[in-house]
């Protein structure tokens, strides 16, 4: 029932962006979950009971329903646990509509070839998809710039949707970096996304989320997935 916290599980995987999305949601709503683990290359039943169309992570399963793909998991979170926390995604519509538009951009625009710089094969292939990571992060500076309305978070003064949705790669910067000798975050150019990233580290949410990410665990994850990259910790 909405608005009722039962048992809560995530089936996800560590090096997940995605599922790092999730975890940020519960935390910043306070609810009490399950983590589980999954091995993608020997998936369970349960994941594959969970998610038959995608057969991928995240999952989140709330009282024995399975919910799928994470933008529709936060979502969900955030309607069915609004007792448990600010509300992410903000009451009005045209506001709400907005942050909808920008996560699209990001899943749209931003993750695509930012992603494929880990499973470029040339220095050509990495440096064109770095060029197309650069355009995005100047249009997203802008969508920070408006929906911010000069506070510290894409939700104003408060953690909101957007920030979820873009704190879930927070941890896959500095690996990125490493890998490509791109900082896509850089002061100089897009210098509110580079200050909302030193904003967003210091929450007791991504803290707690982020523990587990360290850099070279992560930098060793990419280069053993190579040249399949992030697809294989995606939802598909």
């Amino acid at each position: 029932m909405a608005g009722e916290i039962n048992e809560v599980k995530l089936l996800g995987m560590w090096a997940s962006p995605y599922m790092a999305r999730v975890k940020l949601a519960l935390h910043i709503k306070d609810v009490s979950y399950e983590y589980v683990e999954e091995d993608l290359t020997n998936k369970s039943e349960l994941l594959l009971r969970s998610n038959p169309v995608r057969n991928m992570v995240p999952v989140l399963i709330h009282d024995g329903k399975p919910i799928c793909e994470p933008q529709v998991i936060i979502q969900y979170i955030d309607e069915a646990f609004a007792p448990a926390g600010k509300a992410l995604l903000p009451a009005d519509l045209y506001e709400r509509a907005v942050a909808r538009f920008w996560a699209a951009y990001i899943d749209d625009k931003v993750l695509p070839p930012w992603e494929m710089i880990l499973k470029a094969k040339t220095d050509e292939e990495r440096a064109e998809w770095a060029k197309q990571t650069f355009g995005a992060m100047d249009a997203l500076e802008d969508g920070f710039r408006k929906c911010s309305m000069g506070k510290g978070f894409f939700g104003g003064d408060d953690v909101g949707y957007l920030d979820v949705l873009l704190g879930g790669m927070v941890p896959w910067l500095r690996p990125i970096e490493k890998i490509s000798g791109h900082n896509f975050f850089d002061a100089s150019k897009v210098p509110l996304l580079a200050a909302w990233v030193e904003r967003f580290v210091d929450l007791d949410a991504a803290k707690a989320v982020f523990q587990e990410q360290d850099v070279d665990s992560l930098v060793e994850f990419a280069r053993m997935v190579q040249p399949v990259g992030m697809a294989t910790c995606s939802v598909g």
